[in-house]
């Protein structure tokens, strides 16, 4: 899969501001601290298309971007960072929850997480949601270049039976080395070759 062109789209909070196109969506959530954004910009090659920030939980909109003219890549609010107010807190799991149930053409989930940290209940909660709506899922350990090769292999053993995955079904990823990132994208060609618009609607 080539990226050729990335134009941000807009920002929103609920479905009435979300954009109307029909392409191929695949959104990214994780962690506040996770390197979501780092990942997303490296996935895209853009330095800071998507911006990233050294206060963790600053980004809390969901942030569209066209792919090509043909898929959307979509930027979650990041959760689990206890320094932001107790409002926006409360008020993420909504508005990512309606987001995931409510869009069409979402086609699956890019699920971060930080391979030096084992998953929170955020993470889990998150799966088993995922799971129950059967959508498509992809976990990716990010940071992978701080640990060596055997730690990588021993934390993607831990994390893939926390989340009771095989081992095989977790990505490596490192934003420094670019390591994971054809990976990736080739998960996601294979989740957008099976997308017909509209399909839903014929019998």
């Amino acid at each position: 899969m080539k990226i050729r062109d990335v134009q941000f789209v807009k920002s929103a909070v609920k479905p009435d501001q979300y954009p109307e196109y029909t392409v191929p969506e695949i959104a990214f959530a994780g962690r506040s601290n996770v390197g979501k954004s780092s990942m997303i910009n490296t996935l895209i090659q853009r330095k800071d298309l998507v911006k990233t920030s050294s206060r963790p939980g600053c980004t809390q909109l969901i942030n569209f971007f066209l792919i090509n003219d043909d898929l959307s890549f979509v930027d979650l609010p990041g959760y689990g960072y206890a320094k932001v107010s107790k409002k926006i807190r409360a008020a993420w799991q909504p508005m990512v929850e309606t987001y995931l149930s409510n869009r069409p053409n979402l086609l699956g989930l890019v699920l971060i997480i930080d391979i030096r940290r084992d998953p929170q209940e955020e993470e889990r909660n998150l799966a088993q949601w995922l799971i129950s709506h059967h959508m498509p899922f992809l976990v990716v350990l990010t940071k992978a270049d701080k640990l060596s090769k055997t730690q990588q292999q021993k934390r993607a053993a831990a994390i893939s039976s926390q989340m009771n995955r095989n081992t095989s079904e977790v990505i490596l990823f490192s934003a420094k080395t670019r390591v994971g990132r054809e990976i990736i994208l080739d998960e996601i060609a294979n989740l957008i070759t099976w997308y017909e618009p509209g399909e839903e609607e014929t019998d």
